[in-house]
């Protein structure tokens, strides 16, 4: 609720940290240290090879592994444990990639980030429409959000907070404190439409599971899907950027926004709506098909 009394409300504080969470948060931090210690090359390399040890014999990988199986029923079982292996590959990096984030420079000339189709975004804010940006947990997804916070734009990123607030604290500290982050929950759409309303522009990522959100098609098979998006999109006339990050090698990315996708306007909201959110899906897909092992595989993406 929002206080319009215009009295100051009370401060609440929060509860102690459970032993637990503060053991993670100290595993937390050890780890980023360690890994902060090493040059980057070498620190997304050895939590690549690490990962890649250790994930596919979690039982975890036996989730990805059924995902696989159902949105891509062509491959063999070699394909599939390939994709595995390199989709652990890939999260070990992301997650000893972490303590070095703030010192990558996306637009920086011969750098570790190719950009690709930033006029897309340049003309957009020209003709002074506010701007959607989405993405899906894709190579280095964290890419996306320095560079827009490297190019100057005032942004509220919706992203999924850590389970643990101590270890969310840490990775907001990692990520460099640029822009406006906004935890998803029961105040997420409120601040987006604020940052929207006083000119702002919003991005998150699209590829997550709400368990009472759409049922839109993505690999076939209908997937639960945050309809925010196209709400906000349609609502304030914004243009909806995809923007994609690929590993090339190593540490070394592309990050390559689209063109914007024609908003639906039929009249009818739920409609349009519905029709927006097949195409994101359907363009994530076409992303995750090319490269699969890039993909968080582990995500319960589909109802069953």
């Amino acid at each position: 609720m929002i206080d319009v009394t215009g009295a100051r409300p009370a401060i609440e504080t929060p509860p102690p940290a459970s032993w637990a969470r503060r053991l993670e948060a100290w595993g937390a931090a050890l780890f980023f240290a360690g890994f902060g210690c090493l040059p980057l090359d070498t620190a997304s390399a050895l939590g690549g090879a690490l990962a890649r040890w250790i994930g596919p014999r979690l039982g975890i990988s036996h989730r990805a592994r059924r995902n696989l199986r159902s949105a891509l029923p062509e491959l063999s079982p070699a394909q599939t444990e390939r994709i595995i292996r390199g989709m652990w590959d890939n999260l070990g990096r992301v997650a000893a990639e972490y303590p070095h984030l703030r010192h990558i420079r996306v637009f920086e000339a011969g750098g570790r980030v190719e950009t690709c189709g930033l006029n897309h975004l340049d003309a957009a804010i020209a003709a002074g429409r506010r701007v959607v940006v989405f993405g899906g947990h894709l190579a280095n997804w964290e890419i996306a959000a320095l560079a827009a916070g490297q190019y100057g734009l005032d942004i509220a990123q919706i992203y999924r907070a850590a389970n643990n607030p101590l270890v969310d604290r840490m990775v907001a500290r990692l990520r460099g404190g640029r822009g406006e982050l906004i935890p998803k929950g029961a105040v997420a759409s409120r601040r987006a439409v604020a940052a929207l309303r006083r000119g702002g522009h919003v991005s998150l990522l699209a590829d997550q599971k709400l368990n009472d959100g759409l049922a839109v098609p993505f690999f076939g098979r209908p997937a639960m899907t945050a309809p925010a998006l196209a709400m906000l999109a349609l609502r304030f006339d914004c243009a909806v950027l995809p923007a994609r990050v690929e590993r090339l090698r190593g540490a070394h990315f592309r990050l390559t926004l689209y063109r914007p996708l024609d908003l639906p306007r039929t009249g009818d909201r739920d409609t349009d709506v519905a029709a927006l959110m097949r195409t994101v899906n359907a363009t994530l897909e076409g992303w995750i098909r090319e490269r699969p092992e890039q993909w968080f595989w582990v995500h319960r993406r589909w109802p069953d």
